[in-house]
């Protein structure tokens, strides 16, 4: 096995870290060539023989195993079957024959390239790697963020006591709203609207100004536009490039930007 540098920028997260395995040296060297055209993916280790891809997979945790079928001590096939499911990385076959294709999906291969091919067909393999992986990555953060929203509980150490109302005048009248009756505030033009229940009030105030007005603890922006309630959140729902819908307990759909997702997450942490 030739292990590979790990030096890494600390802010690249996008990197696809690789193991190539195959038993000829000219053929690991061609996919080599290949691979350092493709931007953001890191071969962490090369390997000749089964023994080697196991120990390799087991002391780096790849995202991604490019995986000959023939190679000497354990074949492609009995490598998968020592490596337990939580360890498995991304596997893509690389082979000279067409009759592993069936078998090779059946072991829930992401792809199956037949030798021999260009970059182009690489590219394209890598790239379904790459979106593979960021939907793993967005259902992790979704189930880590919906874990802590099950906790969210109330403090039970002694602190100084708050009104838990907001005061506003709305029409002549002056309204006393509880907190926690609110589900969600948006912006509309120069005013704000906060939405409580099946009523919603309209005041001419900027969506800034009425944040200082609410509970830090328990309202959090999800949008440069809107501020939900986190304790009238049902479900988070992963949509495109890392946003999500917001699904409050009365069937309301929110938009969560991606931009603004660390504060969702960070709100619900605090909260536990």
């Amino acid at each position: 096995m030739i292990p590979h540098s790990l030096g890494l920028p600390a802010q690249e997260q996008s990197v696809v870290r690789t193991v190539v395995a195959d038993d000829e040296r000219l053929a690991r060297q061609k996919l080599m060539l290949l691979l350092k055209s493709e931007a953001h993916l890191q071969v962490v280790a090369e390997c000749q023989d089964g023994w080697q891809t196991v120990a390799a997979i087991r002391n780096f945790r790849p995202d991604l195993l490019l995986l000959d079928i023939q190679m000497p001590e354990l074949d492609g096939f009995e490598v998968l079957d020592k490596i337990p499911p939580e360890e498995m990385p991304m596997v893509v076959f690389t082979s000279a024959y067409d009759q592993y294709a069936i078998r090779a999906f059946e072991a829930n291969a992401l792809d199956y390239l037949l030798k021999p091919f260009d970059q182009e067909r690489l590219h394209h393999t890598v790239e379904r790697v790459r979106s593979e992986l960021c939907k793993s990555r967005d259902n992790e953060i979704t189930h880590r963020i919906l874990s802590l929203l099950s906790q969210v509980r109330s403090v039970t150490v002694p602190v100084p006591q708050r009104d838990n109302r907001l005061v506003i005048k709305v029409n002549g009248r002056v309204v006393f709203l509880d907190l926690d009756s609110i589900d969600w505030v948006e912006a509309a033009a120069n005013y704000v609207r906060l939405n409580v229940g099946k009523e919603s009030y309209l005041l001419r105030e900027t969506l800034g100004g009425i944040s200082e007005r609410l509970d830090a603890n328990h309202f959090v922006r999800i949008h440069r536009s809107m501020i939900v309630n986190v304790r009238k959140i049902k479900e988070l729902i992963p949509v495109n490039s890392g946003e999500y819908v917001v699904v409050l307990k009365n069937g309301k759909e929110l938009s969560c930007s991606r931009g603004y997702r660390a504060g969702l997450r960070g709100i619900v942490e605090r909260s536990c």
